[in-house]
């Protein structure tokens, strides 16, 4: 897999990595691993929170009337 991206933001990795003391590729890595697991977690609070409103719909549409 090629990555192809800007002088300016590859400085700017490189400035991380070099902080962080660890390679481009291994920030790279990282920031994926990240980014998956954030979708991961957002897809699940999600399904939750529409489980809930069809599960309690009832409920809500009687507290809207409260």
């Amino acid at each position: 897999m090629n990555l192809r991206i800007s002088p300016e933001l590859d400085a700017q990795l490189q400035a991380i990595a070099d902080d962080r003391h660890v390679s481009k590729h291994a920030l790279i890595l990282q920031a994926i691993e990240e980014f998956a697991s954030a979708t991961r977690k957002t897809t699940q609070v999600m399904a939750s929170v529409e489980r809930t409103l069809i599960r309690d719909a009832e409920l809500l549409r009687r507290l809207e009337d409260a």
